[in-house]
């Protein structure tokens, strides 16, 4: 089967991604320059929607968003589990680059790996779920507090992925990019890490860079964050 959609469905949606945190309501007429759409389109798509709850309309005509739209958050809510997420990019990403996929949080002052994948052959380097480590210069932690702790570490945004060898080991390099949630703030590191002997800056060039790119964006996107800010940050043609 193809993937056409229905237009009508997909207009409706996009009407309900132009509320932002903050938004208690949106003008008929606000709603029409957000979206690109006929006030007569958005009026019709409008009424629609409030007629199954996904959204009120005020007394003074603007409209905000209804209750069904909380009934389904706390449905996801209650379906959703982060490693089912993460752990099956992890696995692609460690199986495309023949490197260790990691999945780096914030611990209070140090940096915990969450979910790891391993490298399916050759040299690796492990690291099991649950460890700890300082936020030092290694390419994770300078996601993590560049992002995530708001550091100064760059005069201007830094060029994706972050790379650093014998940061924390002598013997190790690591690749890593931010990955992004609701109101596009910091959720995690992604990392790539292996042996430095194999693991060099060069691989950037290999298409090493777009794949943790179209992997961090992929998470992003599951994870809440906006398309417009992966597709700016991670350099990927709007579509």
């Amino acid at each position: 089967m193809g993937n056409e959609g229905v237009i009508a469905v997909e207009k409706a949606l996009a009407l309900l991604d132009c509320f932002r945190p903050g938004d208690d309501s949106l003008t008929l007429t606000a709603l029409s320059q957000a979206s690109g759409y006929h006030k007569t389109t958005v009026y019709r798509l409008m009424n629609s929607l409030e007629r199954m709850n996904y959204v009120v309309r005020h007394e003074n005509g603007s409209y905000g968003l209804g209750p069904r739209l909380l009934y389904l958050g706390k449905l996801y809510e209650q379906s959703f589990h982060l490693a089912s997420v993460v752990q099956p990019e992890l696995h692609q990403l460690a199986q495309a680059s023949s490197e260790s996929a990691s999945w780096y949080v914030i611990e209070g002052d140090q940096r915990l790996c969450l979910f790891r994948a391993e490298a399916s052959e050759g040299l690796r380097h492990s690291r099991l779920p649950g460890t700890l480590f300082p936020l030092d210069q290694s390419a994770i932690s300078q996601v993590l507090r560049y992002w995530g702790k708001d550091e100064a570490l760059f005069d201007t945004p830094p060029v994706l992925p972050l790379y650093t060898s014998g940061a924390r080991d002598p013997h190790t390099a690591a690749f890593a990019v931010p990955v992004f949630g609701v109101n596009d703030r910091l959720i995690a590191a992604l990392a790539l890490t292996g042996p430095a002997s194999r693991l060099t800056e060069t691989r950037k060039e290999t298409g090493l860079s777009q794949l943790m790119a179209e992997s961090a964006s992929r998470l992003s996107l599951k994870l809440g964050a906006s398309k417009a800010w992966c597709d700016t940050l991670f350099g990927l043609p709007s579509q």
